[in-house]
């Protein structure tokens, strides 16, 4: 059975944390969450998954987010729930709405997501991550280009004067 998640991330305003007012907006982790294409992800994710039968499953960004915690932070299965539990930036950026002292799962639940994904769907994440970053790196060449162009035309207009 799958857990359908809400596909809209909270607000990162919003994003509720007992110990701190709010959090900071150029984080790494808030920064990432922005890039990741989490919809297409959980529907690869969730295509591994039985429609049917079996306990619910995880959210698919949960789980995807974690393997990614994981590989960027070279931890074990049991650091990166004890991370994750700890770092309310990790929690937002796994679409939680706000801090919990909670585990997201059992580190040995790593084992079976890993089973599962197989390979042809990390390739999958991998090929459309790939095809967003190309994207975004086209478009900030793009303001780049025409930010240089509006400089160089200000420059004229002032010799000109």
């Amino acid at each position: 059975m799958i857990k359908k998640p809400n596909p809209k991330q909270v607000e990162f305003l919003d994003f509720q944390a007992p110990f701190i007012k709010e959090l900071d907006t150029d984080n790494r982790w808030v920064k990432l969450s922005r890039m990741i294409p989490w919809k297409e992800f959980s529907d690869i994710y969730n295509n591994n998954m039985d429609q049917n039968n079996g306990r619910r499953s995880l959210s698919g960004r949960l789980v995807i987010g974690a393997l990614i915690i994981k590989h960027m932070q070279n931890l074990s299965d049991e650091e990166t729930v004890q991370t994750i539990r700890e770092n309310p930036y990790m929690q937002y950026f796994l679409g939680y709405s706000k801090y919990t002292y909670e585990r997201p799962f059992d580190p040995s639940l790593f084992v079976t997501i890993r089973k599962r994904i197989g390979l042809d769907s990390v390739s999958s994440m991998n090929h459309i991550f790939i095809s967003k970053c190309r994207k975004l790196e086209k478009q900030l060449k793009e303001k780049e280009s025409k930010n240089d162009s509006k400089k160089k035309s200000q420059k004229r207009q002032i010799k000109a004067n």
